[in-house]
């Protein structure tokens, strides 16, 4: 059974599917109309109906009563008769009116045809439409108290009662047409208002679905159905741009992440390709030594010294990577406090003029005392320490230092620079990057380990700073960098 009723349902869903919301809401309301309009026309031509016939049945019971009336106080009932006779025959409704008076059985007046009193006994007395004779008639019996009087009226139901009876019923069957017209009218653009929502949304639905670039209408009219429609269009446009932000976010983290496994690969193949360079050198230097043991004493000692070399070149990368990861992974656990600028600047100046690092170049210190910002006093002194040995290694100047340059209501804004050489403008995008060197063969040569810079950059961001490099006016490389402000306390 399940399996025969099935095809009927579906086949009901596609029809329903088919049709419009319009033309479904449209038809059964329709019909509700017409049903209410057809019953309520029906209803008041019964109403009509008694009413027309209480007007033909009146004037009868009027006349019985007032001839028996007569006769129960001896008032002759001729000349009211006569008058009835006279009036109704002026009356094309009426002129055929027949009256028929009995008293004690005997007929003492009439007007028209006598009605007998078989006729009066068959139908009891009431007012009511009787055939006789193949003629429809109306027709009223009245009796005196004492039973002595018997008065009979009747009127033929011919053409002219036929006539009025009907006479408004035309009228009134065209005037409920076109109440059912204008009402269908008033329902069909009704529906199609609340259908033209319901298609719109539905449109909407069926192109959401199929097409991801869809743009729905806002077009929608200004109604309760209107206002739902507009609220889930807003509601879709939230989700597609939340889906939009979730893939964008998704593919900047994808990105991020690959990038990071990429900078991650290329610092472990330059890190390995760093190692191999001293820990060759110094195990070849060991390897000379060990299988020369009778190696004059001077190109030992020069053995030696040249693998130590290499050792503290190796010891410094290690530190120099120690301090670039330690500054990416912990950025939020690095302690700030407010630190004199000024006070850094001229210690990070004396310490490479007493160590000998500054070598030949002339150490300018432009911050003024009372600088103060948050940072950390040994990152932001190794900081500048790696700025002066980059000046000293690679600029060929005779001076470097410190300026400050402006400042905002958040940051400072300072200089590191020197008058040397400076660099090309197309390594400037790059001078950042780890391990990366201008001259390979020159970098070497002086000891670096490619990590300086990216080490001056990470502890500039860490602190909340930016920094940039650029080639000086007058020649020299020059860092640009913003350190914060130590910001007053909120008074309690």
């Amino acid at each position: 059974m399940a399996t025969t009723s099935r095809p009927a349902k579906d086949s009901a869903t596609a029809l329903r599917k088919h049709i419009s919301y319009h033309w479904q809401l449209f038809v059964p309301l329709t019909v509700a109309l017409w049903t209410v309009v057809v019953g309520m026309g029906l209803w008041q031509r019964h109403n009509m109906e008694m009413i027309n016939d209480a007007r033909v049945r009146e004037p009868l019971e009027l006349i019985n009563s007032r001839v028996v009336a007569a006769f129960e106080n001896d008032v002759d009932p001729l000349p009211f008769i006569n008058f009835i006779g006279n009036y109704y025959k002026e009356n094309p409704l009426y002129e055929t009116v027949c009256i028929s008076v009995y008293k004690n059985g005997r007929l003492v007046y009439n007007i028209g045809d006598i009605i007998r009193p078989e006729v009066a006994d068959a139908v009891g007395g009431e007012v009511v439409h009787v055939q006789a004779d193949n003629a429809n008639f109306f027709y009223k019996a009245q009796r005196s108290e004492d039973g002595s009087v018997e008065v009979y009226s009747m009127m033929p139901f011919d053409k002219e009662i036929s006539v009025m009876l009907d006479e408004k019923s035309e009228d009134f069957w065209w005037i409920m047409l076109a109440i059912a017209v204008v009402l269908t009218v008033i329902g069909y653009y009704s529906t199609r208002h609340f259908g033209r929502n319901i298609s719109m949304l539905r449109t909407f639905a069926e192109r959401a679905a199929t097409s991801p670039d869809f743009i729905p209408s806002a077009d929608y009219p200004h109604d309760e159905l209107g206002e739902i429609s507009r609220q889930i269009v807003h509601i879709y446009q939230e989700r597609l741009q939340a889906m939009k932000r979730l893939k964008h976010e998704h593919n900047v983290a994808m990105h991020a992440m690959e990038e990071k496994d990429r900078v991650k690969r290329q610092l472990t193949n330059n890190i390995n390709h760093e190692l191999k360079t001293p820990i060759g050198v110094i195990k070849g230097y060991l390897d000379t030594i060990v299988d020369n043991p009778d190696m004059d004493a001077a190109s030992r000692q020069h053995f030696i010294e040249k693998a130590q070399e290499h050792a503290n070149r190796l010891v410094q990368l290690v530190n120099d990577v120690t301090a670039i990861t330690r500054l990416q992974e912990g950025r939020s656990a690095i302690n700030l406090e407010d630190v004199d600028y000024h006070d850094v600047v001229y210690a990070v100046a004396s310490d490479a003029e007493d160590s000998g690092t500054i070598g030949n170049l002339h150490f300018e210190n432009g911050v003024d005392p009372g600088t103060h910002v948050m940072g950390n006093y040994n990152l932001l002194a190794g900081m500048l320490m790696n700025l002066v040995r980059n000046a000293v290694a690679y600029s060929k100047g005779t001076e470097c230092g410190v300026r400050l340059t402006g400042e905002d209501e958040e940051c400072y804004y300072f200089e590191f620079y020197d008058n040397g050489t400076g660099v090309g403008e197309e390594h400037l995008e790059h001078i950042f990057e780890r391990f990366y060197r201008i001259d390979t063969g020159r970098s070497r040569k002086v000891g670096g380990t490619g990590l300086g810079l990216p080490i001056v950059q990470n502890t500039v961001e860490a602190h909340g700073g930016r920094i940039k490099a650029r080639n000086g006016a007058g020649g020299g490389l020059v860092f640009a960098y913003s350190l914060p402000k130590v910001q007053p306390k909120a008074e309690a």
